[in-house]
């Protein structure tokens, strides 16, 4: 959950920097731009109140002798330009330079200079300049009309170079660019730190559900921070996991009870069956059969009791030769199945896996007696034992006539017997009880198809304590 929360928040704390951070850069740069505007605006000015003076050429020409404003202006226009490197000039209405430096310099046909030089004609001077960005190379024109009797006789025009501007343009943004790196850097530490303390609970509650969920009803939700309503929900949690554990135990306890304050009554029934058939011709076929249906009830009881004990039983996990208990199983079987006409062989490496040995004994016990059952005369069943990184296991195979999809479904239910065994002994509790006692232990039982036919069983145990 904290893959797909964290990036959120991230995505939202960089829009929100985003929305910040580029309108401040924005207004950075038109800042820098209109203090450079404004003087500009204040030197041209300077030059314009100058420019008043400065005699008409014509007249000039007509008396013959040199006009003292207009040298002092192109001296002021030199030094500027030998201090700052901006270009500035005055120009009479005709394009001619009055004063102008460099010399070299004029005034442009087209561009941005002409368009400016234009607008200043009409006593306005020039609008602000369109905005320099830190990637643009093109320079800062500025012009101011020259105003004489209300008539514009001449414009100043200064063209700026821009790298100074643009220079600490791009520093301001390199220091906003540094906060806004900060400030993505705390909002992760803050955004690790709020959805560690929002999901703790979660992972808690998460862990406690799937240990509930495999069997180990112990398990309570231990006691987290987080926001309030998940520490609430983790005190319902606990209480609810507290209730169905006592309903569990008040039902297994029911199981264990019932059956066995039934063993009583029915070795009653039993006794008085056997003395009745004292009295009857021997080879009654009815009391023969109330004999089979009274033993059969008798060991269904049995199997409750021992279903419910291993629902309630606590494993006993230790370091177990897998190999070694499973060959002691199968050499356990060997004669019943010499009995039966069943070939019993089993391949058991050495191997080692966390389990409970008796538990393992009895699932095994059940799974290999099923094998037999329903394997006929002739066939085999196989026990192999392998093992990989994480668990070991034990493989049943039979050769018996096996299950529909259907069947494997719903085998290991209590008390279900597939429809074509109903005639074979059993009470349909064995597999429920080798399921409950390796759920207990850890471990768990698989069914699938044997091909060519039959039934394969997998149990399967860990290796370790930390897949338990």
């Amino acid at each position: 959950m904290r893959t797909r929360l964290f990036p959120l928040l991230i995505v939202l704390m960089a829009a929100v920097l985003l929305a910040l951070g580029v309108p401040l850069a924005v207004s950075l740069a038109a800042a820098q731009q209109q203090k450079v505007v404004v003087d500009r605006i204040d030197d041209t000015a300077r030059f314009a109140a100058l420019a008043q003076y400065v005699a008409d050429p014509s007249t000039s020409s007509v008396s013959g002798t040199p006009d003292e404003r207009r040298e002092t202006l192109s001296q002021e226009l030199a030094r500027y330009f030998s201090l700052y490197g901006i270009r500035a000039g005055v120009f009479y209405r005709d394009d001619v330079p009055m004063a102008n430096a460099p010399e070299s310099w004029l005034l442009p046909e087209t561009g941005e200079g002409r368009d400016a030089f234009n607008e200043a004609l009409g006593s306005r001077r020039s609008h602000d300049p369109e905005q320099v960005w830190p990637w643009d190379r093109h320079r800062l024109i500025v012009a101011s009309p020259v105003v004489k009797d209300g008539d514009v006789v001449a414009v100043v025009v200064t063209d700026s170079p821009t790298g100074q501007m643009r220079s600490k343009t791009l520093h301001g943004w390199l220091i906003i660019g540094a906060g806004e790196i900060a400030a993505m850097l705390l909002a992760l530490g803050a955004a690790l730190r709020l959805t560690g303390w929002v999901l703790k609970p979660v992972r808690v509650l998460d862990a406690t559900t799937h240990d509930i969920a495999t069997g180990r009803l112990k398990s309570r939700v231990a006691a987290a921070g987080g926001p309030p309503e998940l520490r609430r929900l983790a005190r319902s949690f606990n209480e609810m996991a507290d209730n169905v554990e006592d309903v569990l135990e008040q039902q297994r306890a029911f199981v264990a009870d019932a059956s066995h304050q039934l063993r009583n009554p029915l070795s009653a029934l039993l006794l008085r069956i056997e003395l009745l058939a004292l009295e009857l011709p021997e080879g009654n076929e009815e009391i023969a059969s109330v004999r089979t249906e009274g033993k059969r009830l008798a060991h269904v009881l049995d199997d409750l009791l021992d279903l419910a004990l291993a629902e309630h039983a606590e494993a006993d996990l230790c370091l177990t030769d897998i190999g070694e208990l499973t060959a002691e199983r199968v050499a356990a079987w060997g004669p019943v199945a010499d009995s039966k006409g069943v070939r019993l062989v089993g391949t058991c490496p050495a191997t080692t896996a966390w389990t409970d040995p008796v538990t393992l004994s009895s699932a095994l016990d059940a799974v290999i007696d099923n094998a037999l059952k329903f394997t006929p005369e002739g066939e085999s069943v196989e026990v192999k034992v392998a093992s990989n990184g994480e668990s070991s296991t034990v493989v049943v195979t039979d050769g018996g006539p096996g299950l529909s999809d259907e069947d494997l479904a719903r085998i290991g239910d209590r008390f279900w017997r597939s429809a074509g065994h109903q005639n074979i002994k059993g009470s349909g509790l064995g597999l429920s009880i080798s399921r409950a006692l390796l759920t207990a232990a850890g471990g768990s039982i698989a069914y699938d198809h044997h091909e060519p036919h039959g039934l394969k069983v997998t149990v399967r145990v860990p290796r370790s304590r930390t897949g338990l």
